[in-house]
């Protein structure tokens, strides 16, 4: 018994362990600037770069900058080149020569007709939609959804398809002018960042061709779990259903102060590894969960049952990533334990006893006695045998969380989550 309290202490402590955001320290791009977010997605990746602090959120984005971001973004920075240099503008010596033959190998950004490259050129804004066009799923997209731009005539006759398609799958830039699309404007390094980062989110609409190679790896919270597996690649990581997770209550939890519908938040107490040392969930993740059901305690020690739905994850960046999970447990609710309704029914047995010698009587086999009672001053157990028939027809207890006390989620569905760099 002894090791099992000292099991829940330790969770306990784990629990407090929370990691710093990983959110960039970035001098020039302030909070409220419109690109923000997108920027700290492709900076906490190492998708974009920083020139000391700087970020040079107006600056124009080259082609070979574009490359080397498409190339990680695609998992495909260390793809064996396995082609020629055809390109007489491009040697050894320029900055990021295998990239440049890595993206003319996989056809992300092609040459120019006269054999030139022109790395650093800078690109357009149709241009970056194209390629972004080229590599994701066909689909048949209406163009006339490009009437509800005030610039669709500047969009050139063999960018519409492009843009139409792009804009269906909502990969596109359309700021400061929501109905404007500036196609032949040079993209800045700001636009670059929204369209990577919605790319990166978007991966599962990229034809496979262009991903880089994925192993799988296997998860050890519980050997329980159905399933272990957890597909990796230096873009993402894809839980598996059927994978096992430990989350924490973010705050104290009483059943009878919520009602279905109301929104709980947990979080990861520790950095979720696979065996082979994959982050794959940092430390201070949370997981947003809704109620679908509070049921109250019932007569005969029947407890209250909360069943929670987890939705959504919300990385340390901000970063916000569908997910489908319930309490592992029979019947996905979470209640109090066997040993919290046999103390209950414990403390009845002795409160009914004939109290007159004035002995203390502890519980040590009681998990939590918080959750049902402090310590209760007994004598002679006269009347143990009426308090336990007492205990036995009252109600069952609420269902009471401590912040950090931590529950086993199963996942109902796969969850593709971004590859995130460990907290340092």
């Amino acid at each position: 018994m002894n090791k099992f309290i000292s099991g829940l202490m330790i969770l306990g402590l784990l629990s407090l362990t929370v990691a710093p955001s990983f959110a960039a320290n970035i001098a020039d791009v302030g909070e409220n600037y419109w690109a923000n977010k997108e920027i700290n997605i492709v900076v906490d990746n190492d998708i974009m770069s920083l020139n000391g602090k700087q970020f040079n959120p107006e600056g124009n984005m080259t082609r070979v900058e574009f490359v080397n971001a498409l190339l990680k973004v695609l998992s495909n920075e260390n793809l064996n080149v396995s082609i020629e240099n055809k390109f007489s503008d491009v040697t050894k010596a320029t900055e990021s020569y295998e990239n440049i033959l890595r993206s003319q190998q996989l056809g992300l950004v092609y040459g120019y007709p006269d054999g030139t490259f022109q790395p650093e050129r800078t690109v357009l804004r149709s241009e970056a939609q194209s390629v972004i066009s080229h590599i994701t799923k066909d689909m048949n997209a209406d163009k006339s959804i490009l009437n509800q731009f005030k610039d669709a005539n500047a969009v050139p006759a063999w960018a519409a398809n492009v843009y139409a398609k792009t804009i269906n799958y909502g990969i596109y830039v359309n700021y400061p002018d929501s109905r404007e699309l500036r196609p032949n404007d040079n993209l800045s390094r700001a636009e670059a960042a929204v369209l990577l980062a919605r790319l990166k989110g978007k991966l599962d609409l990229v034809k496979q061709e262009y991903i880089g190679a994925t192993t799988v790896e296997h998860l050890a919270v519980t050997k329980k779990a159905p399933n272990n597996e957890v597909k990796v690649n230096n873009v993402e990581r894809v839980i598996s259903e059927g994978n096992v997770l430990a989350v924490a209550f973010e705050d104290k939890f009483k059943s009878e102060e919520h009602k279905a519908g109301d929104v709980v938040t947990f979080v990861a107490p520790e950095n979720i590894n696979t065996q082979e040392g994959t982050l794959v969930l940092p430390a201070g993740t949370k997981f947003v969960a809704q109620l679908n059901e509070v049921r109250d305690p019932k007569w005969f020690n029947k407890n209250a049952r909360v069943y929670p739905q987890l939705t959504q994850i919300v990385l340390p960046s901000g970063e916000q990533v569908a997910f489908n999970a319930k309490p592992f447990t029979k019947d996905n609710s979470l209640k109090e334990g066997t040993w919290m309704t046999a103390g209950k029914l414990a403390l009845c047995t002795v409160s009914g006893a004939a109290v007159g010698t004035g002995a203390g009587v502890g519980f040590a086999f009681i998990p939590d006695p918080t959750k049902i009672g402090t310590g209760i001053a007994i004598g002679a157990p006269v009347g143990a045998a009426v308090g336990l028939a007492t205990g036995l027809v009252t109600k069952g207890l609420q269902y009471h969380a401590k912040s950090g006390e931590v529950v086993y989620v199963i996942l109902l569905d796969d969850a593709s989550v971004p590859a995130t760099k460990a907290a340092l």
